[in-house]
């Protein structure tokens, strides 16, 4: 945790309207640099998943991989309500895998979905929710050394 001195009232005043200006863009940034770390965590669990090409197989194609791997991402960070800010990690786009439903590509939110939930027809494979629960740790202490440095060059 930063300390600071201070070497009189006006001194910690000033501070203090520093850091309420600026928090909010220290905050943006550790929530974005915790996403990345889970983001990390998210991209090699996609890189795990198991391929089967074979037609009517419980798996996901390796173009359904493949479309995933390109899809995956992070939003840029939003802020809803007045102080409250977050960033999600999704999937975006089409794969190349045409079908009569989907004649220009399946969407990739709808192979993640199937994937890590599981239909009648595809065995589950919770990669997403692996992932997530191997970052936590790592994702709390990234976030809380980047808010620290950022504050800190607030205040200096």
């Amino acid at each position: 945790m930063a300390k600071w001195k201070f070497e009189g009232l006006d001194e910690y005043l000033i501070t203090l309207e520093k850091l309420k200006a600026n928090t909010g863009s220290a905050i943006g940034r550790a929530i974005y640099e915790g996403a990345g770390v889970v983001a990390k965590e998210v991209a090699a669990e996609i890189q795990k998943l198991p391929v089967n090409n074979q037609y009517g197989s419980k798996g996901i194609t390796s173009v359904q991989k493949a479309g995933l791997i390109e899809g995956f991402g992070i939003s840029h960070a939003q802020t809803e309500a007045r102080f409250y800010r977050n960033v999600k990690l999704g999937f975006d786009g089409y794969n190349k895998q045409y079908t009569e439903n989907y004649p220009s590509g399946q969407p990739n939110s709808l192979i993640a979905r199937s994937v890590n939930s599981g239909t009648s027809f595809r065995k589950k494979n919770p990669f997403v929710d692996r992932a997530t629960r191997r970052a936590k740790g790592a994702c709390e202490v990234r976030m809380a050394q980047v808010f620290e440095r950022e504050i800190t060059k607030i205040v200096n």
